[in-house]
């Protein structure tokens, strides 16, 4: 891992987020140099479910070697901003490093994305980076250090990022533009940068979109820890660059990244915006015994089961491994997996076997068949037909057909989550 070397001792930096995750992470190695850590964020008290609070950053941070200033922050509010700006500058006499590590997330499409979603990515992604900026610019100039740091992707125009979660992209990208504008605006005077995973993080972000096991997929927040701090180590003249964290730490001489995985030697997720090889990616995933879910590299033809006239079957069900994987699923289903689950899945496969199946897990005893449900789905799941049968059996986990653009989700994301726990229990026999 990167050595701390000293030279953020005395620096103030303002987080945001920094209650947890990324963000605290980034704040624990900066104190290790003897930092004065902002903690801006909007936990101060226990969250039912998320880990830490403002208080509870702040003594990890005081017994890390640093200074902790725990605010109220949410970045949607102005008014916060300023008030926790303002006892910065009072408290450590001015500001050296922003980073706008806040963020808000939903993966879903247009249509299913609800206003106050949209208006939420909107409002602490892209608005919350630029207002946190603007506030803290003016000191930002007063400082030798001068650095605003921005967790964001490179921005790839590669409609695979934005036709299954479009808000969140814009989103994502406007805090990215930011690092566009602002770094030709202040050029000589602040630095301006962002940075972004190469592989998936484990956070309580990535425990809800991936669910139970994701994390073997991941790399601990250490990663970003240590990439940020190269950043923010370096002069001003280091301005308007895309950082992706691996490719820093190789050119800083860090050779073995296994000490930054959660379970070294496990195949790791590829993180959002950043378009790999498929052939490329899929050696290295076999080298560690996993299946990739799009190494067949199979087109699909959109087709959907005909009938006699041409027209769109409802009615001839489909053969082959689909029909027998809902046949034994129907076998499996009972009522306690009715009970914990009370979801209904609608599944909507292209190719061999494919065509409209569904999975009732919340009436009666539960069922599966062929065709529309019996009640609205709560989940609607689209994807190959081939790929479904893996995933079922195990061959595939659904984090990394969702996130590689191999399966595309409508309907509610916590149910759809709930569904990868009864596959755990199905898989064995499928």
């Amino acid at each position: 891992m990167l050595p701390n070397t000293g030279k953020l001792a005395g620096c103030t930096l303002f987080i945001t987020g920094a209650s947890r995750g990324i963000g605290k992470a980034i704040a624990l190695k900066a104190a290790k140099d003897g930092a004065n850590i902002v903690i801006a964020a909007k936990t101060a008290e226990p969250h039912r479910t998320l880990p830490g609070t403002i208080y509870t950053a702040a003594e990890e941070i005081e017994a890390a070697g640093g200074k902790a200033l725990p605010c109220i922050v949410n970045v949607r509010e102005e008014e916060q901003i300023v008030e926790a700006v303002t006892k910065a500058v009072q408290k450590f006499g001015g500001i050296d490093i922003l980073v706008n590590n806040a963020s808000a997330i939903s993966l879903a499409g247009t249509l299913e994305t609800p206003t106050k979603k949209v208006d939420l990515m909107m409002s602490a992604n892209t608005r919350g980076t630029y207002l946190a900026s603007k506030i803290c610019l003016p000191y930002l100039k007063k400082s030798n250090i001068a650095h605003i740091l921005n967790i964001s992707p490179p921005i790839n125009l590669n409609p695979m990022w934005f036709k299954n979660h479009c808000a969140y992209t814009i989103s994502k990208y406007g805090m990215s533009m930011c690092v566009l504008g602002m770094a030709e605006e202040f050029r000589g005077e602040v630095a301006v940068n962002a940075l972004w995973p190469q592989t998936a993080i484990h956070t309580a972000a990535m425990d809800m979109l991936g669910g139970a096991g994701v994390e073997k997929q991941c790399r601990r927040t250490d990663i970003l820890a240590d990439a940020a701090y190269c950043i923010l180590t370096k002069p001003k003249s280091f301005t308007g660059n895309f950082v992706i964290d691996e490719n820093l730490l190789r050119e800083e001489g860090i050779k073995n990244f296994d000490v930054y995985a959660v379970a070294p030697g496990h195949p790791l997720l590829p993180d959002f915006f950043l378009d790999v090889d498929p052939n490329t990616l899929a050696m290295q995933m076999e080298a560690h015994g996993a299946t990739p879910a799009f190494k067949e590299g199979k087109k699909l033809d959109g087709a959907k089961p005909e009938g006699p006239d041409g027209a769109e079957s409802a009615t001839v069900k489909p053969l082959g491994p689909v029909a027998e994987t809902f046949k034994i699923i129907q076998g499996l289903i009972n009522e306690d997996i009715v009970k914990t689950t009370q979801a209904v899945y609608m599944f909507e496969l292209l190719g061999d076997g494919g065509g409209t199946w569904y999975i009732d897990l919340k009436n009666k005893s539960g069922s599966a068949g062929f065709g529309e449900p019996p009640v609205k789905a709560d989940v609607v799941m689209s994807m190959s037909s081939s790929d479904f049968v893996k995933m079922f059996s195990g061959k595939l986990k659904p984090t990394m057909a969702f996130m590689s653009g191999k399966l595309k989700i409508k309907g509610n994301m916590s149910l759809a989550i709930k569904l990868e726990k009864v596959m755990v229990q199905f898989s064995p026999k499928l």
